[in-house]
């Protein structure tokens, strides 16, 4: 594949680089604003001052470019795999009208482990659908987002088999359980990204767990999504689509 990198300079910008040169791929530019202008290197600061072609776009960038990708990919009908996270209501409505016109990949966590750990989940909780649900998630003191895009990912897959189950995020003063689906965040140190699920009948407890041991698995599951839009038809697809 000759893949366009957006948030090519950040941390999983620069490992997608590393993981996509050593599987075969070549690289038709690699865009962050820190970068400047080199046709050679491949490199530019903003999607608009290339002008060449590619077979794919990867976005590990932020939420805030959304509106410029997708208007560039719809221009340039090429495909995009969205790795940023944190997207408002406004984004994803500017991703779903993009994906009118060329594929859309969009998924708040790469990994395809974390995908069939989500559809572990929402088969269990099905099976017992009268457990209790919390969702623990860990990750780095850096982060950002609370609670992660994984957790609420996961969170949604559970509402489609329990949608009277609302989300409860932390429990201040909050300790008596209801019908909730409850998600509680933590940061500290390096953690790259673990996620748990765990379903309790008061009988029985059943614990799923995901833990991502480096962020060379984000890089190649973007290259698996990659490789699962060429030649799609425009649309909006995600990790269910791959393993499912």
């Amino acid at each position: 594949m000759d893949i366009i990198i957006t948030g090519a300079n950040g941390r999983m910008g620069r490992i997608l680089t590393e993981t996509a040169l050593a599987a075969g791929h070549s690289l038709a530019a690699r865009i962050s604003p820190s970068f400047l202008v080199d046709t050679s290197a491949g490199t530019y600061p903003a999607l608009a001052d290339f002008r060449g072609t590619a077979d794919v776009l990867i976005d590990f960038s932020s939420h805030a470019a959304t509106g410029e990708l997708m208007d560039w990919c719809t221009a340039h009908a090429v495909p995009a795999v969205i790795a940023a996270t944190a997207q408002t209501r406004e984004d994803l409505a500017l991703i779903a009208s993009a994906a009118q016109s060329v594929p859309v990949f969009l998924s708040a966590n790469m990994s395809i482990g974390v995908a069939l750990l989500a559809e572990l989940a929402r088969k269990a909780a099905a099976l017992f659908p009268q457990a209790d649900i919390e969702i623990i998630e860990r990750h780095h003191n850096q982060k950002l987002d609370v609670p992660s895009g994984t957790a609420l990912m996961l969170a949604r897959r559970l509402q489609e088999v329990r949608p009277a189950s609302d989300l409860l995020v932390g429990r201040h003063e909050n300790g008596k359980r209801g019908r909730e689906i409850g998600i509680h965040s933590l940061r500290y140190g390096s953690e790259v990204g673990t996620h748990e699920i765990i379903l309790s009948t008061g009988s029985e407890t059943l614990t799923l767990k995901h833990e991502a041991e480096n962020r060379v698995l984000f890089a190649q599951g973007a290259l698996a999504a990659a490789a699962f839009l060429i030649g799609r038809t425009p649309g909006l697809y995600d990790m269910r689509d791959i393993v499912e």
